[in-house]
């Protein structure tokens, strides 16, 4: 079992807090700010079709959406939100991606470089690491949901690749120009999402354990914290008991 999917359930659960607590939307409403630079329209901008559709399955009020759309389009004020994807590694070497958004550069370079050095990591050269992922469109759905045989006639008509078991939920993964026509074809059959999202999925792994592994796990729990992270990635492998025990 990858490390990715296993730490991806982990996340998951977690995003019922981050969402009583805001942090799920102002993702989101920082995704739709940048995504409406290239246009308002979701009909001719597709990056921000699919962010409103992530803001639609978290109950994201319509006039949140909207002024969103107005701060990325300049019709309202506001800093300026600056996209930036940092390259690592953890303990024992495992490859780290985190993608931010941030209105102070500086600010937010800093602190990811403190939070890398206090869980014994350290921050690597631009496609360092990125070279050992590839994008691709995830959708997690939890199993108790729908049958793998009902939901391949949905997704697999959608353009969807492939549909994988990690224990927990249903991995759903495609090509990421494929990833608007699956999720609106997932939404159309009233199937409730885990998560869903264009991510960076490891095509080698790292195994850890022990010590290594437990601060692993906390060095990726203090970047998903922070605020201005949108997502982090990584290709650590740690036994699924141990993973238990840790998480």
């Amino acid at each position: 079992m990858s490390g990715h999917s296993k730490w991806a359930t982990i996340k998951h659960k977690k995003a019922a807090l981050d969402a009583k607590r805001g942090k799920s939307f102002t993702r989101i409403i920082k995704e739709i700010a940048i995504a409406a630079r290239n246009g308002g329209d979701p009909d001719s901008n597709p990056r921000l079709r699919t962010a409103i559709l992530a803001a639609k399955a978290v109950s994201m009020p319509a006039d949140n959406i909207k002024r969103a759309i107005q701060r990325g389009t300049g019709e309202l004020g506001g800093g300026q939100i600056e996209e930036v994807t940092f390259e690592g590694y953890g303990p024992g070497g495992a490859g780290v991606l985190v993608k931010v958004a941030t209105d102070n550069r500086n600010r937010t370079v800093s602190e990811i470089r403190h939070i890398f050095t206090k869980y014994g990591g350290k921050l690597g050269e631009q496609g360092s690491v990125s070279r050992m992922f590839e994008r691709k469109s995830q959708v997690l759905i939890e199993m108790s949901k729908i049958s793998e045989d009902d939901l391949m006639a949905i997704v697999l008509d959608a353009g969807a690749d492939d549909i994988r078991n990690d224990g927990l939920n249903w991995e759903v993964l495609s090509a990421p120009d494929a990833h608007l026509a699956v999720m609106e074809a997932i939404q159309k059959a009233k199937i409730e999402t885990v998560s869903a999202e264009i991510a960076m999925l490891p095509m080698t792994t790292v195994k850890l354990e022990g010590k290594n592994a437990q601060t692993m796990l906390k060095l990726s729990e203090m970047l998903e914290d922070h605020d201005d992270v949108q997502s982090v990635y990584s290709n650590f492998d740690i036994d699924e008991k141990e993973m238990e025990a840790l998480a």
